[in-house]
């Protein structure tokens, strides 16, 4: 007795569901991922050479000192202008934080005053304590760097102080730092 035997078909994997639902899978995936900023800042170390290139008056040092307390501002250097102290915790949850904006409107004024004297002043030295946090030095150098203003009905960025450098604040005087 003979038995016939059948030839066995190859068979084709059906993937037709499965590229549907990549196609619709894959955007909205993408839709919803969040992509990382990253932000490239370029910072100075302070010249120690002592160059005499520019007139006295451009020579003067803006120096920006963050401390945990409050944040100090000298122009220029060693002439205290203004400082402006932490805004102390409230009711509704908010942590104590350095206030900006304060600082943002003495920078306005500097250099507005700067401005009055035709000098195109773009540098600041920005000094900080050892316990100031990250975000605190990010945000100063944002207030450093521009600043919010209204011209003619619309909101635009001005340019204050772009080339930052950085380093350790001095100690306070009469104690600790």
């Amino acid at each position: 007795m003979f038995v016939k035997r059948r030839e066995l078909e190859e068979s084709d994997i059906d993937i037709t569901a499965f590229m549907n639902l990549m196609i619709v899978l894959v955007p909205v995936l993408l839709m919803t991922m969040v992509f990382n900023h990253i932000s490239i800042l370029e910072l100075n170390l302070p010249d120690l050479t002592g160059s005499q290139t520019a007139s006295a008056e451009e020579n003067r040092q803006l120096e920006v000192v963050v401390r945990e307390s409050a944040i100090e501002v000298y122009y220029p250097s060693g002439n205290l202008v203004k400082t402006i102290d932490k805004v102390e915790a409230t009711d509704d949850g908010k942590e104590a934080h350095h206030d900006f904006r304060a600082l943002s409107d003495v920078l306005q004024e500097i250099k507005r005053r700067l401005a009055a004297k035709n000098i195109a002043k773009k540098d600041a030295l920005l000094l900080s304590e050892p316990g100031v946090t990250y975000q605190s030095l990010v945000s100063t150098m944002d207030t450093l760097r521009s600043a919010k203003t209204v011209v003619v009905a619309e909101a635009v960025d001005v340019e204050l102080f772009p080339d930052i450098s950085l380093g350790d604040a001095p100690t306070k005087k009469g104690g600790k730092s």
